[in-house]
């Protein structure tokens, strides 16, 4: 019988809808695992563009120059007291309609520790640290961003409001934790040098370091005590004169010489008190985060996912702990994956 060939004008355009249909499926694949990674970064801060010492705020369409001591003398009015603490005086106030944040010094006795943080401010400028405005060395005047949600020591509070109750969930809890830790890994390789946050031997004292921006990610506020770090150089740090206790700080800044004198035990001497380096800032990174997470749907698959990591942080031994940007890999592919898995349910549903 000879043989019958079989018409291809009707199957090549079959052919074609598939791959089409293929293509266009992994291209949707493509821009939605694209927008994941993008949405674990930090947001474009305002001033990002804007040429070195200059700051522009989300309302603003011009970048400024960082106002000099005329400028903040003259033109930035204070409008209500916001915050106060050893160092440093915040007052709510206001500049050319722009609602800003002016810092003043407390006590002589911590200039230092306020020149310290300016410096740091100036150094550190980027996504992860809040805008630096202007500052008046001769009055020690300082001007920052304001943020009005305020430090994360309020941020229950602030998704408890009616207005704010949709932003609970894991997402928005996750990428708060993760942007502490990006905080902490860019401190850690910052152009000023490894530094430690030193501002942070309790959880709540910590969470104040950090202020809530209008769209729920982080910024450091606080940069009086961070002190570099170098092992190479013998350069290590001691977080205060005083001797730190509790189970939040590192074993490492604790008085190793404790105990009874009867059993040789020394009352602690900051001389004698062994110094530490950055590494103390990733033991921290668990309780943190734990805070952060609250009790939110989704949350306890997000502790279950970065179990390990935190149990790497969690080395008594600071040379096995992973560094900040190796936690920071493992949350930006925890929140990544948990974005798919989500994603996925609800195309099944």
């Amino acid at each position: 019988m000879a043989r019958r060939d079989i018409p291809t004008s009707t199957s090549v355009p079959v052919v074609f809808v598939c791959l089409g249909a293929l293509l266009f499926g992994n291209v949707l694949i493509y821009l939605y695992l694209d927008s994941l990674h993008q949405s674990d970064e930090h947001p474009m801060s305002p001033h990002m563009g804007c040429p070195p010492r200059h700051f522009r705020m989300a309302s603003m369409k011009t970048c400024y120059p960082w106002l000099q001591c005329p400028q903040v003398k003259a033109e930035v009015r204070k409008l209500k007291l916001i915050g106060q603490g050893a160092v440093k005086q915040v007052y709510l106030s206001e500049w050319r309609g722009q609602k800003v944040a002016l810092s003043t010094l407390s006590s002589p006795e911590y200039l230092e520790d306020f020149l310290h943080g300016v410096t740091m401010l100036q150094t550190l400028q980027g996504p992860q640290v809040v805008q630096l405005v202007g500052w008046c060395p001769e009055e020690v005047l300082l001007v920052t961003e304001y943020h009005p949600l305020g430090s994360l020591l309020s941020l229950d509070a602030t998704l408890a409001q009616e207005r704010h109750r949709s932003r609970d969930t894991w997402q928005t809890r996750l990428r708060l934790a993760l942007d502490y830790v990006s905080a902490l890994s860019h401190l850690h390789a910052s152009p000023a040098g490894c530094r430690v946050m030193c501002d942070s031997n309790s959880l709540e004292k910590t969470l104040s370091q950090f202020l809530l921006t209008a769209d729920f990610r982080l910024v450091v506020n606080d940069l009086d005590a961070l002190p570099e770090v170098d092992q190479s150089r013998g350069l290590l740090a001691k977080c205060g004169h005083r001797e730190l206790t509790g189970d939040f700080v590192a074993p490492e800044q604790l008085w190793p010489f404790g105990g009874e004198e009867d059993d040789g035990g020394q009352p602690f001497s900051d001389e004698l008190m062994p110094g530490y380096d950055h590494l103390s800032d990733v033991w921290k990174i668990p309780d943190v985060t734990r805070h952060l997470m609250g009790r939110v749907p989704g949350g306890d698959v997000a502790h279950f996912h970065l179990f390990q990591i935190h149990e790497e942080c969690k080395r008594r031994d600071p040379r096995l702990r992973p560094s900040a940007l190796d936690v920071l890999a493992v949350y930006r592919s925890v929140y990544a994956n948990m974005g798919r898995d989500a994603a996925g349910s609800r195309d099944m549903l």
